[in-house]
């Protein structure tokens, strides 16, 4: 086996001085590369840190970083007083666990001995179909994601040394670590003027309208929500005993005069908006009512949730800020989330409050979710402070726009005769009005027939509305042609 002196490491590790990437991470690329094309085999010996430094003109403690992150993603394996070997990634299959016997999950009670309290309210309301195209109400598409970089980003965090010696000590600094990073993100792309300590992460935005409301809604209070809502949000505030009253929306979105007028009649608790692109009718609040209602809150004191649950989708030359910016008085609970256009794994939610608010939330969150997944917080914040997550949005972002003007082409040239609709001016979803002659259900079926899946979640039809709300970022091009063609079918024939 050749001396790992002797072996040119200078012929396969170049370093670019000139560029972003750090140069012990152009070190450990380089070397994982060398192990995969086999310059590098199973068992030899890597030189001592000093000597490495040495034949690449870098700093030892350069070396000492690129030896533990190759250890840390599993590479190379440091022996103490031995030195340091290539590991084959390949080596030690899992051995599979054998199915359980039936005969004895049989024996389970399929029902228990005591009563406990059900409710229909949290009945699940999303549906799964095996139809080759799906829409919904604007998922981004995995498609678009480098997964093999995320796995490893995570993989490195889990590996890493320093989170292994002191898992309490590590919890804390990661979760600051995050909370630090998107503090600075937020108040970068969202006009906020806040700090790490007016930030609570939870899992997902739901999770955090769920804890808003435990916390602030009582039994009776009276929550103010559009005419048409999130149906999720409004499960949470009728499972937490609130009393749901809504207000007309339009097309500078949720009526203002509307909600002036019920506070004027009744104690108002909270105000329930998503003010970017309306829930799910996709219209912006304007300026001048957002401004109005600032004030409604700060007179008749109550609470305004701002949802900002697709902010990063966003393509016209300027964006509208949320709420929560301009809020200086506290009456503005901002949630949101972090990575929505990543794999749904790689998704935060968050809170942003007054800090006393933000204590108290902890102490909620303590209870019904303590550890969180501060390894998922540390690769994230690491996204943030590399920039990465920045070049991410920007490249994802011309995708959707170019599958949003493709989805609106279609709508006009196939659908014209049945369907409204305006361009949103950002998110991944389309408002569709749609001819109240048309029973949506019915269509639906057809739909299903010709291998186009539309959840009944979408559907809004009463006496006074026909319309969908169609996401169209998870499709592709083609796609879009093949789900707005069968669309048409299906008009034709039923019409």
């Amino acid at each position: 086996m050749s001396s790992p002196v002797i072996i040119p490491f200078s012929s396969f590790i170049k370093i670019d001085r000139t560029s972003k990437t750090p140069v012990y991470l152009q070190i450990v690329n380089q070397m994982i590369n060398a192990i995969q094309r086999g310059f590098l085999i199973k068992g030899m010996k890597l030189p001592g840190t000093r000597v490495l430094s040495r034949l690449l003109q870098v700093n030892r403690n350069t070396v000492i970083t690129v030896y533990d992150e190759l250890e840390s993603q599993g590479w190379i394996e440091v022996l103490s007083n031995k030195g340091s070997f290539i590991l084959n990634k390949l080596d030690g299959k899992n051995q599979k666990i054998k199915p359980y016997s039936q005969k004895y999950i049989a024996d389970y009670p399929p029902h228990t001995g005591f009563n406990f309290k059900q409710s229909n309210i949290l009945d699940n309301p999303f549906e799964r179909s095996n139809c080759k195209l799906t829409f919904n109400d604007g998922l981004p598409d995995m498609r678009l994601l480098q997964i093999n970089q995320l796995s490893k980003l995570y993989s490195s965090s889990l590996k890493r040394k320093k989170n292994q010696t002191d898992a309490e000590s590590f919890h804390q600094e990661g979760r600051e670590f995050f909370k630090e990073n998107l503090s600075n993100f937020l108040n970068l792309t969202r006009g906020l003027h806040i700090s790490k300590n007016n930030i609570i992460i939870t899992r997902s935005i739901e999770m955090g309208i769920y804890i808003a409301a435990e916390i602030l809604v009582s039994a009776g209070d009276i929550v103010v929500v559009g005419e048409l809502s999130y149906f999720v949000t409004n499960m949470i505030f009728q499972k937490a005993g609130a009393k749901i009253l809504t207000v007309p929306v339009n097309d500078e979105g949720i009526d203002v005069e509307a909600v002036k007028k019920l506070c004027e009649k009744k104690k108002i608790r909270m105000l329930y908006l998503t003010p970017h692109h309306h829930y799910p009718t996709t219209v912006t609040l304007s300026a001048r009512r957002r401004l109005d209602l600032l004030e409604l809150s700060h007179k008749y004191g109550f609470i305004i949730l701002e949802d900002d649950y697709d902010y990063d989708f966003h393509y016209g030359n300027s964006r509208v800020l949320p709420l929560a910016s301009a809020d200086s008085r506290g009456m503005v609970v901002y949630v949101g989330s972090f990575g929505k256009s990543l794999v749904p794994g790689f998704r935060m939610g968050f809170i942003i409050a007054p800090q006393n608010l933000i204590t108290e939330m902890y102490k909620f969150l303590g209870i019904i979710d303590r550890q969180g997944d501060v390894f998922m917080e540390y690769v994230l914040g690491e996204m943030i402070e590399d920039g990465e997550i920045h070049r991410h949005l920007k490249k994802t972002s011309k995708t959707y726009k170019e599958r949003r003007d493709h989805f609106a082409q279609l709508l006009q040239t196939q659908l014209n005769n049945y369907v409204e609709f305006t361009t949103p001016t950002g998110g991944l979803a389309f408002w569709t009005k749609w001819d109240p002659s048309i029973n949506l259900m019915e269509f639906r079926k057809n739909c299903s027939e010709q291998g186009v899946f539309i959840p009944k979640s979408l559907l809004y039809q009463t006496r006074n509305i026909t319309a969908m709300r169609l996401g169209f970022g998870s499709f592709n091009l083609n796609e879009l042609d093949d789900a707005v063609a069968k669309l048409s079918l299906v008009l034709n024939r039923l019409m």
